[in-house]
């Protein structure tokens, strides 16, 4: 079963490195050369009398350090290892943000039903791609692209009305934070699945929709 900061085993698996002390270039440059997924540079942050700032300036920034730093971020991600390099070098702590809708979409919902969600899923023995827990308490669970697109017909299958949920899908136009991007103080964005040699082959979001729906259902 998938836990937070899972190691990855075997001589064929993708060796994404572990969050502490990994430096966000080099991580950035692994996704895209290891995983084809496209990253881009965002937000930092810059410490000012002892306090952390977001480098877009606003006092109040809801996601410091970790939201595009660009307007036109969808053209700036890139799946070359070696303008990932590039562009981290620029900036060294910037954020690592990744498109959804091109490798993947994502499924989002509250961390509590997202580990109620993976409980019932290594029951069914599911097979899982890669999730992400945030530091906002939410967990994103990596399903192939077009998922965000067909989710709400899926969930009305199941008796739900999609508002009824919270349950919240990113696709074409969205992104999401890789790990170990920070939310300033809140601490870092961290691999609830890690990404490994066994979970390369992203799942429908058809697989996993029952658990996820029935999840945030009991959650409400």
């Amino acid at each position: 079963m998938c836990i937070v900061e899972d190691t990855i085993v075997g001589t064929e698996a993708v060796q994404i490195p572990l969050q502490r002390g990994a430096s966000l270039l080099e991580t950035a440059v692994r996704y895209a050369e290891e995983r084809h997924w496209d990253v881009f540079p965002g937000t930092w942050l810059e410490a000012a009398d002892g306090v952390q700032y977001c480098s877009c300036g606003d006092t109040a920034c809801a996601l410091p350090g970790a939201h595009p730093a660009r307007e036109d971020w969808a053209t700036q991600a890139t799946g070359s290892a070696t303008v990932a390099r590039r562009l981290w070098s620029q900036q060294p702590t910037a954020s690592i943000l990744m498109p959804t809708g091109r490798a993947f979409d994502t499924v989002s919902v509250p961390e509590t039903a997202g580990f109620l969600a993976l409980a019932r899923m290594k029951r069914m023995e599911l097979t899982l791609g890669p999730v992400t827990l945030t530091p906002d308490r939410r967990m994103h669970f990596f399903v192939l692209p077009g998922g965000a697109a067909k989710t709400p017909d899926l969930v009305r299958k199941l008796g739900w009305a999609p508002s009824s949920l919270d349950l919240v899908t990113l696709g074409e136009g969205s992104y999401v934070a890789a790990p170990p991007t920070r939310y300033g103080s809140r601490g870092a964005v961290q691999w609830a699945c890690r990404p490994s040699a066994a979970n390369r082959w992203l799942p429908d979001v058809e697989e996993l929709i029952s658990p996820l729906a029935y999840a945030c259902g009991r959650d409400r």
